[in-house]
């Protein structure tokens, strides 16, 4: 593909957004747009419009064909995802889990100790998140992963040797820092291989293997705990690390085989043109795969959009009581009046809340083809159940235990936003650089919300829990606004494309169901002919990494 192809704003003075009131062109005009697309786009192709563009910049195949390579991106890349999950979930939980057979007691921890050891886990990740981001767009993204994964593993298993709150703390901070890059890699793997309307299922896939965490870590522990009580070896808390981290390199040659680096490297896609099939089903998003240079352009331009501010809040508002009550559930749980091991069993339910909230989710968004009103509901749970837990009788445990479960929907709000964000911005570094934004935002809101636990609340924790409402209320707000504001833009997009001679209310095919899609194209083909337009110029600058604020054609999604 040519750089000819590119697009952008003709307006002589934008550099970021189109203004207010655009200039309409009557006609289309494929050289004006063409010559002024050098201007404010990059000129950097991506990785795959140079394959593409070997090929010959086109490539014919039957739906049947898109269906069967999908599978094998489904198989070689969503299975890893959800295995790395899982295993990332379980590793990081295993200090709740311990918390429940006496870590405190154990390792002599008093104060605040307990809540810095879950803290400090999110500040090293804070801290990494530069570096992590600048890794993800210079080197292939498996080994990346596969490093950190590694590395983490041995950390894990290497804490069952910590006795006291210095050795606990130094290896939860290293656990941090090579658990920091899973979430951004993850997101950016979901954009290099799915289309928009996969996205969503994809990134729910591997946040339900969190889930699935939730039910199968409290399961281990109990097994790991009976196991050890009565041992002289080794005590519960320490079977838990050892034993999870063993678990956890246990599966990295399984995920070593399965995982690929992107779409222009995989081994899967060596048949025939299913590389070019995978490169070519994401025209549609027109953001691109994957390019190897970080660009200043794209930086800046990541600081000059609201929406980076709004997802950072967002997150936050997420990450905070996530923090707390992921470091505390137990513990509150305990406090109900439960012993050890009932306590143990009784976060399993937790784990099937958050499996089914998430299914059902992500089924009324695809339906609706809107985030923002499933996700603004989804927060008002949560904050009726921390309610709830403030108010009820603390010698109730059937009412108590009821409103935990209802606050516990929190586990669905996270997931919901990735797949929600990951959707609207485009450009390699833009990507990378918003996602790392938001990912420090959440790791801040984890380090806040263990503090606001106070030790000498046990078991009421009632500071936390009204911090905790009190980010689900600007959660809600937050949301709504986002809603809004990204409608607005797209109307601004649109403006962009008539003034470009493009005909006015083009829908969004990438967050089409395949059966939508395909009836679409065919109006489409129509509106685009009475424009004097090709409907393939809607997608010919998908793969020039291009930013959303420079490519006229992407549509946000609500």
């Amino acid at each position: 593909m040519s750089h000819e192809k590119q697009y952008t704003t003709h307006l002589e003075d934008e550099k970021v957004m189109p203004q207010e009131h655009i200039e309409t062109a009557h006609t289309f005009d494929p050289e004006s747009l063409h010559t002024t697309a050098k201007k404010g786009a990059n000129t950097q192709l991506d990785d795959a419009a140079r394959l593409l563009q070997e090929a010959g910049g086109h490539v014919e195949y039957t739906p049947q064909e898109s269906k069967r390579v999908l599978k094998k991106i489904d198989l070689f890349v969503c299975l890893p995802m959800c295995l790395v999950y899982f295993i990332q979930q379980l590793d990081k939980s295993s200090v709740s889990y311990a918390a429940v057979f006496g870590l405190q007691k154990e390792a002599n921890l008093h104060g605040t100790q307990y809540s810095w050891l879950s803290s400090i886990v999110y500040i090293a990740q804070l801290i990494c998140q530069p570096l992590s981001s600048y890794a993800l767009i210079v080197f292939p993204v498996k080994y990346w992963v596969m490093f950190n994964m590694i590395c983490w593993s041995v950390v894990t298993a290497v804490t069952c040797v910590a006795k006291n709150f210095t050795g606990l703390i130094i290896c939860r901070l290293f656990l941090g820092c090579f658990e920091a890059t899973i979430l951004p890699s993850f997101v950016l793997i979901t954009q290099m291989w799915w289309v928009r309307r996969e996205q969503s299922y994809r990134t729910i896939a591997y946040q339900i293997a969190n889930s699935f965490a939730a039910i199968f870590g409290p399961l281990l522990s109990y097994a790991i705990g009976k196991a050890t009580e009565k041992s002289d070896v080794l005590k519960p808390y320490q079977g838990i690390f050892l034993f999870m981290g063993c678990f956890s390199l246990g599966l990295v040659p399984l995920v070593w085989y399965l995982m690929p680096n992107s779409p222009t490297t995989a081994k899967f896609l060596k048949n025939g043109n299913d590389r070019l099939i995978a490169i070519d089903r994401l025209k549609e998003n027109n953001t691109g795969t994957k390019s190897s240079v970080f660009k200043w352009d794209q930086f800046w331009e990541t600081y000059r959009d609201p929406k980076t501010y709004m997802w950072a809040g967002m997150w936050f508002c997420a990450a905070c009581p996530s923090g707390g009550f992921g470091a505390f559930g137990g513990l509150i749980t305990k406090g109900f009046g439960f012993d050890t091991f009932t306590t143990i069993l009784m976060q399993i339910p937790t784990g099937a809340i958050g499996i089914f909230s998430l299914l059902v989710c992500i089924w009324i968004t695809n339906k609706i083809k809107m985030r923002w009103p499933v996700l603004a509901v989804v927060v008002l749970f949560p904050i009726a159940g921390a309610i709830s837990l403030t108010q009820v009788n603390h010698k109730k445990t059937g009412g108590l235990m009821a409103s935990y479960y209802v606050a516990y929907l929190f586990a669905a709000i996270q997931p919901l936003l990735i797949s929600w964000c990951n959707l609207n911005a485009a450009g390699t570094t833009k990507r990378v650089v918003t996602t790392a934004t938001m990912f420090g935002a959440l790791t801040i809101g984890n380090v806040v919300g263990p503090q606001v636990y106070l030790t000498k609340e046990a078991p009421l924790y009632h500071t936390g829990l009204y911090v905790d409402i009190a980010c689900w209320c600007g959660e809600f707000i937050l949301v709504v606004s986002m809603g809004f504001y990204l409608k607005r833009l797209n109307k601004k997009q649109e403006a962009r494309r008539v003034a470009l001679g493009l005909p006015a209310n083009l829908k969004d095919i990438s967050i089409m169901s395949t059966a939508e899609a395909d009836a679409y194209r065919i109006e489409l083909e129509q509106l685009m002919a009475a424009s004097g337009a090709n409907k393939d110029m809607l997608s010919e600058g998908a793969f020039d990494d291009m930013t959303d604020f420079q490519n006229p054609m992407f549509m946000y999604v609500l």
